[in-house]
């Protein structure tokens, strides 16, 4: 989430800088990248990784 907040923020900044035709142009192709196989694939395998890891901490029971 947080990268995503930063790609609109830059394309914001670039964006105002080059008027609304140049924004309009950064956007798409940053939605275009995110919905690129690979770029969809990586993601996936984080998604999985941090919820193998996040998983395992949230089953360990206390110590008594």
């Amino acid at each position: 989430m947080k990268v995503f907040l930063a790609g609109v923020a830059v394309g914001y900044v670039l964006g105002a800088k080059a008027g609304r035709e140049r924004y309009d142009q950064i956007m798409r192709a940053y939605h275009s990248l995110l919905e690129h196989p690979a770029v969809q694939s990586a993601a996936g395998v984080a998604r999985q990784k941090i919820g193998e890891k996040l998983g395992r901490n949230n089953h360990k029971q206390p110590v008594s």
